[in-house]
């Protein structure tokens, strides 16, 4: 389902030269900064079998978030290949595109229709997304009125609405509190059960364990091992303390 192959993403990272008002002054025209290359990834190769479900873990900073960005065509890639054999879904960052100032109601049409459906659909889908989220009593609220934990929940809930034979998911499953957490786990069991092959980043180290069937380690953008998900987390413990 997706090859990655020898994959690398360098970022240029600028460092100002000028240090005092003179040298302000006199480098008006000239160039003010120095680029350093940052390896987000460098040289990362894994492949995903249709059907599995494989957990992305590694400290901040790694290139956990940039590996699923190139994957969803969100970045290129500097150099390597990646191949995908079927349509895919990427649940990245909830609630782009939202408007404060709309209500729930307008929001969730308009993140809809940034996800590909049509309004007829959003018709049908309207009661099923408030009742998910928890909020039927505020649809005709402003959504700034809302606190930021009902309004992951409101992406989340309409995120959920398109469901491709690929999921990237970066770091949901921390979204609201630990009852709605829970119903989190139950869609992504279900999606396990439908044969849904997924990627999953997450510091939920319980959630890669309980759903992944292997996981990959990332760290300084460099894949450092991949195998059974509760030997990868097990590894990853014992580095991250110890």
């Amino acid at each position: 389902m997706i090859q990655v192959r020898n994959l690398s993403k360098v970022f240029r990272i600028p460092h100002a030269k000028k240090k005092t008002l003179y040298h302000n002054l006199v480098s008006t025209f000239t160039k003010g900064y120095d680029y350093e290359q940052f390896y987000a990834l460098k040289d990362v190769s894994f492949d995903v079998k249709q059907g599995e479900f494989v957990g992305i873990i590694g400290r901040n900073g790694s290139g956990k978030s940039t590996l699923l960005k190139i994957l969803s065509r969100i970045y290129r890639p500097t150099s390597g290949e990646v191949v995908i054999r079927e349509s895919l879904f990427p649940l990245l960052e909830l609630g782009v595109g939202f408007q404060p100032d709309f209500s729930v109601r307008d929001n969730i049409y308009l993140y809809g229709a940034l996800l590909g459906f049509r309004r007829q659909e959003m018709n049908s889908k309207l009661g099923e997304i408030l009742a998910f989220s928890e909020l039927e009593r505020f649809v005709d609220a402003k959504l700034e009125k809302l606190s930021s934990g009902m309004q992951m929940r409101l992406g989340f809930s309409i995120a959920i609405q398109s469901v491709a034979p690929i999921m990237l998911v970066d770091e949901v499953l921390a979204v609201g509190d630990l009852a709605f957490a829970e119903k989190c786990r139950r869609v992504f069991a279900e999606l396990r059960e439908q044969k849904c092959t997924m990627l999953l980043v997450s510091h939920d180290l319980d959630s890669v364990k309980q759903y992944c069937d292997r996981a990959i380690i990332l760290d300084g953008g460099k894949l450092i091992a991949e195998g059974d998900s509760r030997a990868m987390v097990e590894q990853y413990q014992n580095t991250a303390f110890g």
